[in-house]
């Protein structure tokens, strides 16, 4: 081989790649510090070499999807082949200044570690072959919709495939010369089943070709793959190389948590940024989540907004970020890193990925992100459901990212969709979006035959039920706070309410970015909770929404409490045997999750177990849409009191028509706002005659025996 060929290759590419790493480091320095990252204590430590060894290792996410187990056992073998082939290019780099090293004998196949290694090699490179190859297949024939497709997709799979097939021809060659040079015939040997193969091949070719093929094998592998690495930080695969600090530095926060704002009066009286407006109000991680974007398009795939038709796709906000980051790479930091400009350019010559779809622009000089990079339209469709967040492999966030967008537009340039000032007034002036009398709070309850008392009448009771807005004042969401108020009275739980030392909890302020309303909500309701003694005891409510935001977001405010969910309570009162469903309730039940209980806080099990508890009942699964995949209703983000976007469809009756698929005669939810947006499904697909929309709390009330109940009790 050639020491002064190698030295040369080292020096050109690894320049080259030294250079391009120094502009894209730059460029990630360009974010504002990331206050949610932290790693100094050991349990933080911890748990993110835990996630870096489950999600980037172990490509936990990859394959456990129906829909993409092949392409993410294809990723697999790819990328565990690069683990093992490693060790090989350092071995050609070496081998480069000295052709007879061999790692002081341990990687000789005269040795058995060098005969191991050699075989896991071989069929590593068939396993990235093979992996390339159905990618290869995707792009040409299949062409998913999700996907992006261009040259460069296909050029990174050829060299891919390539450099695999040149290992087997060095291999090959190396037998066969060293065999020719003996004057021996080469035989197959089992640790290198191609290599041997192809060297009894070669071995019947003139030496000067031997030695050529060999050659050729080794160069070609060697070099290419120091020339992949510098197509990595101008490509979509520059996630190979960043997705184990992305996922190193993904917040450790509670997934409902949103990123805070300190000191909002301070910011507003100074006239200081708020929300994200311009690259450089992203923090750098945000910026590292845009490196690492894989535009595999499984975000969007399962995106509730784009797959009704909405200009939302989590994929392409993700690029047009990215892209417009990059365009504006020598604002930040200077043509090709060195000096810097301000003057607009042609943005004409920005066409280098082809034209943006609609919502979406690209442009050179520095703007504003929403109006100018992204349709208003982009970021106000978000339901804040999280499925994008579920489903992407690299664990890159979208919610942060959008609300932040929304916060800036909101509270510095006070443009949102028009619905929402209605109901932030309604909710300033009686602290509940449906602009009713805060002094109706608790009315609810005169319909029971007993009395709820509330936490000022009775300051000792286990439990305080957070009956949350909608039940008490939306009407279907009173019936399912009565229910659940019998099954609670009927076990023995003493509970109290909050009434009216309640208001909203600034849920739909804060996910439409109204951050300084939510901020009071919080302040007043931490303090309402913790005069009642809400941290010595139980909260349990019925909305997710409230219960995400008590449980994530309170604790910023100085308020920590055991938190559960209705559905919860009701599962362990039943397995504690206080309450018995034994009446029969024969119905098949579609059950409905809410992206606010289960991709938010991993309440999955709960709401299906109180209901197999009920005698009669057949629970039915939607096909693929369930659980942590399940479609979100339509209401979550504020998009409940404003109007939905324009689309194909409305996202709560594409909901429902999947429920409604599985031949239920029973929707079950355990959202307030999902029971609405799926009774409205339900009148739009015109089944309301034949299908009940009902929350587990009132399916489970009537399976329970209440006289039967109070006779036994009454005997014994």
């Amino acid at each position: 081989m050639s020491p002064l060929g190698m030295t040369l290759v080292f020096v050109v590419f690894g320049g080259a790649f030294a250079w391009s790493a120094v502009r894209r480091w730059r460029l990630l320095n360009v974010g504002t510090p990331e206050p949610r990252f932290t790693w100094q204590t050991f349990e933080a430590l911890a748990a993110r070499v835990k996630n870096v060894l489950v999600y980037a290792l172990a490509q936990k996410k990859m394959p456990q999807n129906d829909r993409y187990r092949v392409a993410g056992l294809a990723h697999i073998g790819i990328f565990l082949a690069f683990q093992v082939l490693l060790l090989n290019s350092v071995l050609l780099w070496a081998r480069g200044f000295d052709a007879s090293f061999d790692f002081w004998g341990l990687l000789s196949t005269s040795h058995i570690v060098g005969q191991l290694y050699s075989f896991a090699k071989e069929l590593s490179a068939g396993a990235a072959i093979l992996g390339a190859s159905v990618f290869v297949y995707y792009r040409l024939v299949t062409k998913p919709a999700r996907m992006s497709f261009g040259l460069e997709g296909l050029l990174i799979l050829f060299i891919i495939i390539t450099m695999m097939l040149a290992d087997y021809v060095y291999v090959g060659g190396n037998v066969a010369r060293a065999a020719s040079v003996a004057g021996a015939t080469p035989a197959w040997a089992w640790y290198e089943p191609v290599g041997s193969a192809l060297a009894i091949v070669f071995a019947r070719f003139p030496h000067g070709a031997i030695v050529a093929l060999e050659h050729v094998g080794f160069w070609y592998h060697a070099t290419w793959v120091l020339a992949f690495a510098n197509l990595l930080p101008y490509s979509k695969h520059f996630h190979i190389l960043t997705v184990l600090p992305n996922v190193f530095a993904e917040p450790l926060d509670a997934k409902g948590k949103l990123p805070d704002v300190e000191d909002i009066e301070g910011k507003i009286e100074n006239d200081l940024p708020i929300g994200v407006s311009r690259p450089e109000h992203f923090t750098w991680k945000h910026i590292l989540d845009l490196y690492t974007c894989t535009e595999c398009g499984r975000c969007s795939d399962n995106c509730p907004a784009y797959t009704t038709g909405k200009k939302l796709s989590p994929k392409h906000l993700t690029l047009a970020l990215r892209d417009h980051l990059y365009d504006l790479e020598p604002h930040y930091v200077g043509t090709f890193g060195i000096d810097k400009f301000t003057e607009p350019k042609d943005e004409s010559k920005l066409r280098v990925h082809g034209d943006p779809p609609e919502g979406y622009h690209r442009k050179l000089s520095p703007v504003d992100l929403v109006g100018d990079v992204v349709d208003p339209e982009v970021i106000w469709a978000c339901t804040t459901c999280r499925a994008c967040e579920e489903q992407c492999p690299v664990n890159i966030s979208y919610v942060d990212k959008i609300v932040e967008m929304r916060r800036h537009e909101m509270m510095i340039k006070n443009e949102f969709p028009h619905d929402f000032a209605k109901a932030f007034q309604a909710i300033e002036v009686n602290g509940n979006p449906w602009n009713l009398p805060a002094m109706d709070r608790g009315k609810w309850t005169s319909e029971l035959d007993f009395e709820v008392p509330t936490v000022e009448d009775a300051p000792d009771a286990d439990v305080i039920y957070w009956v949350g807005c909608a039940a008490n004042y939306d009407d279907q969401a009173k019936k399912v706070a009565r229910s659940f108020a019998k099954l609670m009275h009927h076990a023995g739980v003493e509970f109290a309410i909050m009434g009216t030392a309640a208001t909203c909890t600034g849920d739909p302020a804060r996910r439409a970015g109204n951050e300084y309303l939510f901020q009071m909500l919080a302040q007043q309701n931490v303090e309402a909770l913790n005069e009642n003694g809400a941290a010595r005891k139980k909260v349990v409510t019925a909305c997710p929404h409230c219960f995400n935001t008590i449980a994530n977001e309170y604790p910023a405010f100085g308020g920590k409490y055991d938190v559960v969910h209705h559905t919860e309570l009701l599962d362990e009162l039943i397995r504690d045997g206080k309450l018995r469903p034994t009446r029969r309730v024969d119905k098949k039940i579609a059950y409905h999750d809410s992206c606010y209980l289960g991709r938010y806080n991993e309440v999955y099990d709960s709401p299906r177990d109180v209901l197999r508890a009920i005698p009669g009942v057949t629970l039915e699964e939607v096909a693929y849409w369930n659980k942590d995949r399940g479609l979100c209703c339509g209401a979550g983000g504020a998009q409940m009191w404003k109007e939905e976007e324009a689309g194909k469809e409305r996202v709560n009756n594409k909901r429902t028509l999947q429920l409604l698929e599985t031949g239920a005669d029973t929707i079950a939810s355990a959202c307030p706002f999902c029971m609405t947006m799926l009774a409205d499904g339900v009148k739009a697909a015109e089944r309301e005659d034949d299908v009940d929309e009902l929350d587990v709390a009132q399916i489970l009330e009537r399976s329970i025996d209440f006289q039967r109940a109070a006779h036994d009790e009454a005997a014994e």
